[in-house]
């Protein structure tokens, strides 16, 4: 049996994921959850508390983590 808080999560697919670069997201009671696609379940999992979550979304909504090379 795996410890994992993700075990038995629901995962969809980003909104904005495309045929080459998708992301998908689990949330379950305590944490989210965001991996690759393309791992197949197997790769490494970023996961968040609530808190970071809302915090994360907010940063990205705002432009919080444009790269400046995309102002050139």
């Amino acid at each position: 049996m795996s410890d994992s808080p993700f075990e038995g999560a629901f995962w969809f697919k980003a909104v904005g994921s495309g045929e080459g670069g998708c992301v998908e997201v689990a949330i379950t009671p305590t944490v989210i959850g965001v991996r690759d696609t393309k791992d197949k379940g197997n790769g490494p999992i970023l996961s968040f508390d609530r808190q970071e979550w809302t915090s994360f979304v907010r940063d990205l909504h705002d432009g919080g983590f444009a790269p400046e090379w995309l102002s050139l």
